[in-house]
């Protein structure tokens, strides 16, 4: 969520050339909370721009599916609930209304955990962390059996949406957590991974991140990462190349015997971040088949300086409040608020939906609609002003056509690219079993 991605484990990564991840998401969240007003109606009207009737009756014939949401961060936080209308002033983005009012379908519920200090002990809790995730995505489906459905393959997205549901596909932010477990590997496989990418904001015993500040410790997989991979090959899920480095990247290219995805990721062409991809290895991810979902946090549209006071007000009121995960509700309602005074007076300088549409379309004419789709990092840190809950994206639909996009090309991004991808790990991993015996 926007959320305990912070950790204390994770301010030992904070840098000034890397931001970190509750920096990225507080002024994210910090931004948004200013421009959406006041109250929980007034965030509701600010995200809901409307579309055209027949827009909309088009978004809601397509398949919606969004490759990260981190809500699941949510779902493990006392008291909340995915079926209350929450709004981006209490740090929610995705909820069961909201995503029936935007046409999210669903999509793939990210077990993220933070990455620590690389010892069998951090790594156990971490595991822990990614257990209690994966029991809570899985619970969408047996608790609200009516409105969400546990999807195990591709073929399952269409008949649980049809059946008037919403999509739950599993994925894996960071495989910290299983680092020297197989086992583990095969039993969060056995409860409904289906995605999984190696690394996060720091190398790990598995692979090198672009964003860490000591450089490439692997220069691209380690030995455990390219045996995890080959297991995940084997099991049928599909590589998340989002987070690893250049050179992870390239060899994921070269020993993925699927095509990866990129599950959150944008344009370096249109700015340069170590967490974009360039062009020249978009064309090279389409050419294998592959497919990436663009992005929509603003510090990796482009540039978004805080001024010093701002980021020293930030910094003394995350200090004070400590990590959200560890709030009470009183604390966290006076934590919004405090936020809102501190935007009033230093507000934050934020991408908005134009920044955004501008990678999508660049994407779009690099690597063509049958590689790219959406994977805008809700609760994770992604939103823009204009799309800062799941509400607008109807916007995303309305905006491509007028570009000149077909509706077959939308059904493409919005779902189709992704599906084809976990289709094609399936068989891969179906052609590895021993024909039966007649």
């Amino acid at each position: 969520m926007i959320r305990s991605k912070f950790s204390s484990l994770r301010h030992a990564l904070q840098t000034s050339a890397t931001t970190s991840r509750q920096a990225l998401i507080g002024a994210a969240l910090g931004g948004l909370v200013l421009a959406a007003g006041g109250t929980a109606s007034a965030q509701a009207t600010a995200t809901a721009t409307p579309v055209s009737a027949e827009v909309h009756a088009l978004h809601e014939r397509l398949l919606v599916l969004d490759t990260h949401l981190d809500t699941p961060m949510n779902l493990v936080k006392p008291g909340w609930s995915i079926l209350d209308r929450h709004s981006v002033e209490d740090g929610s983005q995705v909820d069961y209304p909201r995503m029936v009012e935007g046409g999210l379908d669903g999509g793939w519920w990210a077990v993220y955990s933070s990455q620590g200090p690389l010892t069998p002990e951090a790594t156990a809790a971490s595991l822990a962390v990614a257990q209690e995730r994966i029991r809570a995505i899985r619970a969408l489906a047996t608790d609200h059996p009516d409105k969400f459905g546990l999807a195990l393959k591709a073929a399952d997205a269409a008949p649980i949406a049809a059946a008037g549901k919403r999509v739950v596909f599993i994925s894996m932010e960071n495989a910290y957590p299983l680092t020297g477990r197989p086992d583990q590997v095969q039993a969060f496989y056995d409860q409904g991974l289906r995605m999984i990418s190696l690394v996060h904001f720091a190398n790990n015993e598995l692979a090198d991140s672009a964003t860490d500040p000591a450089g490439p410790r692997w220069h691209g997989l380690s030995p455990a990462g390219r045996r995890m991979v080959a297991q995940a090959n084997q099991l049928g899920m599909v590589i998340d190349a989002s987070h690893a480095s250049d050179e992870v990247f390239d060899q994921l290219i070269a020993y993925s015997p699927t095509p990866i995805i990129l599950s959150h990721s944008g344009a370096r062409d249109i700015y340069d971040h170590a967490r974009n991809i360039n062009d020249e290895r978009l064309r090279r991810l389409a050419a294998s088949g592959g497919v990436i979902q663009v992005n929509a946090l603003g510090a990796y549209l482009k540039a978004l300086p805080d001024t010093p006071e701002r980021a020293a007000a930030l910094a003394a009121l995350r200090t004070e409040f400590g990590a959200p995960a560890d709030r009470t509700p009183a604390q966290s309602t006076a934590y919004v608020e405090r936020l809102r005074a501190l935007n009033r007076v230093h507000p934050a300088t934020q991408a908005d939906f134009e920044d955004y549409i501008l990678h999508l379309l660049h994407i779009l004419a690099v690597a063509g609609p049958r590689h790219v789709g959406i994977g805008a990092d809700w609760d994770g840190g992604g939103g823009v002003t204009g799309m800062n809950d799941v509400a607008a994206l109807p916007r995303i639909t309305e905006r491509l056509l007028a570009e000149g996009y077909s509706e077959t090309d939308l059904a493409a991004i919005w779902s189709g690219n992704a599906l084809r991808l976990l289709k094609q790990a399936e068989d891969y991993a179906a052609s590895l079993k021993p024909a039966p015996r007649r």
